[in-house]
This record gives structure tokens, C-alpha cells and sequence, in this order.
């Protein structure tokens, strides 16, 4: 009787912890900061969103986690990873550290795109979108009393959070559709093709640049020429991934007067929401782009 009456609180209390965290808030991690911003928008006070890859300076292909990080997705009811090859490393910590019903959003699955396509999905608005609507969905099957909430959020983003940078993305295309212009790595490439511009740059560079391989040497003369004819408007510099060839580029770029506009992989500062961060180089991008034109 004695064990019975020891052993009885001890259970009470663990059905308790139990019941506070089931209505407690679904714990999300996000491999990116930018997924992780979107993410809590949506969520709102009934979801705690935790980031891995916050540091500006940071490149996510290269990302060691650590013992953190795997606690982190050890404890996550959701977690969301870029995929497409950009962050390996994050499947690997969910798949050791399971947990029963936990909701797994990779994005290049979602929008399909195959292994070895382009990763930077983020920089695509209508990929955006598409996760926009995953993640609510989610949301909804984690905790369906809410779902009317989370419709809420996402309404509340698109209409009013977003408005902004749909605003610019509108704005870009009517304005500047058409112009060429060339990029340091294939970052820019969703982003160019939702704004109409003629992204000149080989691919071939663009892509062996964003996967740390040596670009060809037909590339790189043909890059030194369409600088020095000033066939591109403006350079597209990405910061967080600048190897010799790029900075040697990007410096030839400026000298022959054209516009550099720097763009990163990840929010800058930290601290700013997705759409602040993307509305800022927007507007950046239209004064390169105005200045570029400018007879």
C-alpha cells in the first residue's frame, strides 16, 4: 500500500506533463532560418519554431550540427528541411532521433524538384506559396482544434505580411522584365525567372559555384566578356559564397560601372522576418536595375 501511495503521484504527475505539452505549443524545427520565419508567421502563439541555420555569415552546405541541433530535432513534432541536396545533414538527425508522429516538410519533395536541380527554393515565390499552404496544412493535422487559427495566420501573411514583396515581384516584372542580367552563383536563377529577367550567366557556372566545384574555363571567358561589353544591366553577388572566380568577377563588374546588387542565402540580420529581408533586396534590385538601364 505503502509503494502504491509513493508510486501514485509520481504517475499523476507524468499524466499531467503529458497532457501540458499534447495542448501545449507544436514544437517545430526549421533546418533555415528563412523556412523558420515563415513557419512562425503561420504558427502564431500555438507553435514554437526553432531555427538551426540562423548566422548570416554561415554557409548551410557546409553546416556541422551539433549536439544541440540533435536535441532539437529529438524534441521537434515537425520538423522542415530544405532537401535538394542543400542540407544533408539535417535528414540524418531526424533520422536519429525518431519521433512517433512527427510531420517531416521537405521542400524540394513538395515542389518538385528532382535530385541535382536547383535548391534555392526560397527565392522562387511560387515555391513559397506552395509551402505556405503545406505548412498550414500540417499545422492543422498536428492540432485540428486549430485549424480555423492557422487558416487565420495564413490569410493574415498573405494578404498583409507578403503584400509588399508581391508588390516589388509585380513591380520588377512590369518594369525591368526582359533585362539581362548576370549572378555569381544559381541563388538568383528562381528569383530571376519570377521577375522576368534575362539571367545570361551559364548555368553551368551558376551551378558549380553553389556546389563548391570548379567552374569550366569556357564559363569564366565568357562571364570577363559579358562584363567587359556590358551585355549584363546589372551583377547579382551572393556574400555568403564568394570564391576567388566570384570576387575577381564581382570586382570586374564594378569597375566597368556596372551595378552590384548582394543578395544572401540566409536572413540578414537575423533577426528580420522573411518578407523584411526579401523586401530589402528588392529594392535594392530596383535601384541596380534603374541605375543599370539608365541610358
Amino acid at each position: 500500500m505503502r509503494k502504491l501511495l509513493i508510486v501514485l503521484p509520481v504517475l499523476l504527475a507524468a499524466l499531467a506533463a503529458g497532457r501540458a505539452q499534447a495542448s501545449g505549443p507544436i514544437q517545430v524545427v526549421a533546418a533555415e532560418n528563412f523556412w523558420g520565419s515563415i513557419a512562425a508567421q503561420l504558427g502564431g502563439d500555438r507553435v514554437h519554431v526553432t531555427s538551426v541555420i540562423t548566422n548570416p555569415a554561415t554557409d548551410p552546405h557546409d553546416y556541422e550540427p551539433s549536439a544541440v541541433d540533435a536535441r532539437t530535432f529529438a524534441g521537434a513534432q515537425m520538423a522542415i528541411v530544405n532537401g535538394v541536396g542543400y542540407d544533408p545533414w539535417a535528414p540524418k538527425l531526424i533520422a536519429a532521433n525518431p519521433v512517433k508522429g512527427r510531420v517531416v516538410l521537405t521542400v524540394g519533395d513538395l515542389v518538385g524538384i528532382k535530385p541535382g536541380g536547383n535548391p534555392h527554393r526560397w527565392y522562387s515565390p511560387a515555391n513559397v506559396q506552395q509551402v505556405i499552404a503545406a505548412i498550414v496544412r500540417d499545422y492543422s493535422k498536428l492540432d485540428p482544434k486549430y485549424a480555423a487559427y492557422f487558416a487565420r495566420q495564413r490569410a493574415q501573411l498573405e494578404t498583409k505580411g507578403l503584400a509588399e514583396y508581391k508588390n516589388l515581384i509585380a513591380t520588377i516584372k512590369r518594369r525591368f522584365g526582359g533585362t539581362p542580367v548576370g549572378a555569381s552563383e544559381s541563388i538568383f536563377a528562381p528569383l530571376a525567372q519570377a521577375l522576368g529577367l534575362k539571367l545570361i550567366t551559364p548555368y553551368s557556372f551558376l551551378k558549380a559555384i553553389s556546389e563548391g566545384a570548379e567552374p569550366t574555363a569556357a564559363d569564366k571567358t565568357t562571364i570577363d566578356r559579358q562584363i567587359a561589353n556590358k551585355q549584363i544591366k546589372v551583377w547579382v553577388f551572393n556574400s555568403q559564397n564568394s570564391t576567388p572566380d566570384v570576387a575577381r568577377l564581382t570586382d570586374a563588374a564594378r569597375k566597368q560601372g556596372i551595378p552590384v546588387m548582394t543578395i544572401t542565402e540566409t536572413l540578414t540580420p537575423a533577426t528580420a522576418t522573411f518578407q523584411q529581408w526579401q523586401v530589402r533586396q528588392l529594392k535594392a534590385l530596383v535601384l541596380a536595375l534603374a541605375k543599370g538601364v539608365r541610358p
